[in-house]
């Protein structure tokens, strides 16, 4: 049912188009719909995170990826990143629990959490 409706949405001839648009958008290597710019500067900031934080992402697999950079921008406290590689996908404790528990035990370590 739901991938009868789903499959719909390809059988339009603006799909591929719509698609990398807004890959792109979300990539912030396009505009997005300006009919739409009231509503997004009305929408709230984002909350600065100041508990001690640990960031981490899978190595890019062939898709464009953001750096981990603009991430701490929002991190004003105690703050790791790792990247992990190996090629992993988006579920890193499930695909590698390993790599993802001595990432997190490092990024602990540096940041100084002890509980």
């Amino acid at each position: 049912m739901h991938f009868d409706r789903s499959a719909a949405s390809f059988d339009n001839a603006d799909h591929v188009g719509i698609v990398v648009h807004n890959t792109r958008w979300r990539l912030g290597l396009a505009a997005g719909e300006p009919k739409y710019d009231d509503l997004k500067a009305g929408l709230p900031k984002p909350l600065a995170i100041t508990v001690p934080t640990i960031t981490m992402k899978e190595m890019p697999n062939g898709a464009p990826h953001r750096t981990p950079a603009p991430m701490p921008r929002n991190l004003p406290g105690k703050y790791a990143h790792r990247t992990i590689t190996g090629g992993i996908g988006h579920n890193l404790p499930q695909e590698a629990p390993q790599v993802f528990a001595e990432a997190a035990r490092r990024c602990r370590n540096l940041i100084g959490i002890t509980a």
